[in-house]
């Protein structure tokens, strides 16, 4: 879905450059805010047969709550092993969300997004509560800023929203893209494809970290959506 952003070439440069004067209080501050979503590097992926394709997640190691092991909780780890448990399906194991209020994430997946720059994962929504906008979302984060947070693309899939849209992220959000839309794939299996790659360069105007930081993983309020394997490819 790279092409979506083609229209939204307009970067902010304030982005790119923090004013240095109020970097250490940025810094308390973010902390004190977001503590408990800093990502740090701990963690190795595994890989394929195939030399074009690594395995970020199968989802065929969750600890003995069934959570997936290596994945933390953006605030409660309480609610999340409540609301995120590995599934398994005629042989297919997946991340089962139900009614979440917080991201789930990775420590750091080590992988190159300039060599593998194509994320590609499966994802089903289940069931959709009446009203409902927001369904689902991954976040590749690819980078970190000046106080050490990770820094994301949001993949939405939107009930009303269409495809293509765009919502320019803050300093403490990320930018949103629409990559689906509608309600017409209730109960299927439906597979993505993004150049995480080409997007980071065109939202944030400069490269990516030589090694991707991880991936989070959010269920909208009220859904049921399972998320399925998640792979990056060279090509």
């Amino acid at each position: 879905m790279s092409v979506c952003l083609k229209k939204h070439h307009r970067l902010k440069d304030s982005k790119k450059n923090r004013v240095p004067a109020f970097f250490w209080a940025c810094l308390v501050m973010g902390i004190m805010v977001n503590g408990s979503s800093i990502v740090f590097a701990q963690e190795v992926i595994s890989t394929s047969p195939s030399e074009s394709t690594m395995v970020l997640e199968n989802f065929q190691k969750p600890d003995a709550k069934g959570f997936p092991q290596g994945w933390e909780a953006q605030r409660s780890t309480v609610t999340a092993h409540e609301t995120y448990t590995i599934q398994e399906e005629d042989g297919i194991f997946f991340l089962s969300a139900k009614n979440a209020n917080q991201r789930v994430y990775t420590k750091q997946m080590t992988w190159d997004p300039k060599q593998y720059p194509i994320l590609t994962w499966r994802w089903r929504v289940q069931r959709i509560p009446d009203n409902a906008d927001f369904l689902a979302a991954i976040y590749p984060s690819l980078d970190v800023d000046l106080m050490f947070i990770p820094v994301n693309t949001k993949y939405v899939w939107s009930a009303t929203l269409p495809v293509g849209s765009v919502k320019e992220g803050g300093m403490f959000s990320s930018t949103e893209i629409v990559i689906r839309s509608g309600t017409e794939a209730l109960g299927q299996w439906v597979e993505e494809r993004v150049n995480v790659y080409e997007d980071f360069l065109k939202i944030h105007d400069h490269e990516p970290a030589p090694q991707a930081w991880g991936i989070s993983l959010l269920g909208g309020a009220g859904v049921e959506v399972d998320f399925g394997s998640i792979q990056v490819q060279s090509e």
